[in-house]
C-alpha cells in the first residue's frame, strides 16, 4: 500500500492530495482548504517539500504569491493512492446487489450537489473578504 509506506502526516497528505486535484495552490488557498492559518500551511508545505513531493514557483499572474504544485515524485505518489484506493473499492461494490447500488448513486450525486454549493458558498466569501 502507498499511503503505508509514505511517512506523510494527515495535514501533509491533504494538501499533497488537495494539489493533485488542484494543480497548485497559493498558501492562501491551501490554508483556507485545511482550515489554519498560513504560518502553519507554511510549515506543513516546507515538510512536503523537503520529502520532494512537492516544489513552490512564482505565480505568473502575481509575482508577490508563490505557488505549490506537486513534482513528478508527487503525482506518481497519489496516482498509487488512488489506484489503491479504487481496487478496494471495486471489490466492496461486487459484494452489493443492484437496489444498493441505485441507492447510493442516488445518495452520491445528493453528495455531490451539496458539495457543489459548498464550494460556491467558499468562493462567494472569498470574493466577500477580498476587498480589491
Amino acid at each position: 500500500m502507498p499511503l503505508l509506506a509514505s511517512t506523510l502526516t494527515m495535514q501533509q497528505l491533504k494538501v499533497v492530495m488537495f494539489l493533485s486535484f488542484a494543480g497548485s495552490a497559493s498558501g492562501q488557498e491551501l490554508a483556507r482548504h485545511l482550515g489554519v492559518g498560513l504560518a502553519t500551511v507554511t510549515g506543513i508545505v516546507d515538510r512536503v517539500v523537503a520529502q520532494g513531493l512537492a516544489g513552490r514557483h512564482e505565480d505568473p499572474h502575481d509575482r508577490r504569491v508563490r505557488r505549490v504544485e506537486l513534482t513528478e515524485a508527487g503525482r506518481r505518489l497519489t496516482s498509487e493512492i488512488i489506484e489503491a484506493g479504487t481496487g478496494g473499492y471495486i471489490r466492496l461494490l461486487r459484494r452489493l446487489d443492484t437496489e444498493t447500488l441505485r441507492t447510493m448513486e442516488t445518495v452520491m450525486r445528493k453528495i455531490e450537489d451539496a458539495m457543489r454549493e459548498m464550494h460556491a458558498e467558499d468562493a462567494e466569501d472569498a470574493e466577500d473578504a477580498d476587498p480589491a
